[in-house]
C-alpha cells in the first residue's frame, strides 16, 4: 500500500509517501511546497493545491493522511493554517482517496510512543523507521511521520477486520 502523509502549512506544507508491506516501510519520496508571504491567499492556496496535485500524479497513492490543526494563541494564523489543511484534506478527496485525521500528539505517540516528544526524537525514529531517508526539511519529516501513523492504524483496522471475518 502507498500512503501519503501531509504536514500542513501555508508557508511551508510538507508531504511523503510511503510503501508498507505487512510491516515493512519504505521510504520512496518527500518534498515541501514553499509559497510566498508576498503572494495573495487564494495564489497560496492555489499552489499548495497544484502541487499536491502533481505529488497525487506521480506516486499514486491508495491513501493519505494529514496532520490536525494545533489551536495556537493567534486566531489569524489558526485560520490560515486551516485553509492551507482544508487543501490538504480536499486535494486527494477530489481524486477519491481516503484520507486519515491524526492530532500532533497521536501521531508522536505512534512513532516515539510519547505523545510529547520533541522534533529531534520524531526524526530520529523517522529515519530509524526509513533507512537512509533524506528530509527535504522538517515539515517533510513530519509528514513522513504521518503516512506512518497512518499505516501504524491501517495494520490495526485490517487486524480487527479480519478477525471480525474469523467470529
Amino acid at each position: 500500500m502507498i500512503i501519503l502523509g501531509i504536514d500542513p502549512g501555508l508557508q511551508n506544507t510538507g508531504w511523503g509517501v510511503i510503501e508498507t508491506q505487512g510491516n515493512s516501510l519504505k521510504h520512496i519520496a518527500n518534498g515541501t511546497i514553499k509559497t510566498k508571504t508576498s503572494d495573495e491567499m487564494s495564489f497560496r492556496l492555489a499552489r499548495i493545491y497544484y502541487d499536491l496535485n502533481t505529488v497525487l500524479d506521480i506516486y499514486k497513492p491508495d491513501t493519505a493522511a494529514v496532520e490536525e490543526t494545533f489551536v495556537n494563541n493567534n486566531p489569524i494564523s489558526t485560520l490560515k493554517l486551516g485553509q492551507a489543511r482544508g487543501i490538504a484534506l480536499m486535494t486527494p478527496a477530489l481524486k477519491g482517496i481516503e484520507v486519515g485525521e491524526y492530532a500532533p500528539n497521536a501521531i508522536k505517540k505512534a512513532i516515539v510512543g510519547a505523545g510529547h516528544a520533541g522534533k529531534e526524537q520524531m526524526q530520529m525514529m523517522v529515519s530509524t523507521l526509513l533507512p537512509a531517508v533524506e528530509f527535504s526539511s522538517p515539515d517533510a519529516a513530519d509528514a513522513l511521520a504521518v503516512a506512518i501513523c497512518h499505516a501504524h492504524h491501517c495494520q490495526t483496522h485490517h487486524r480487527v477486520n479480519l478477525a471480525m471475518l474469523e467470529d
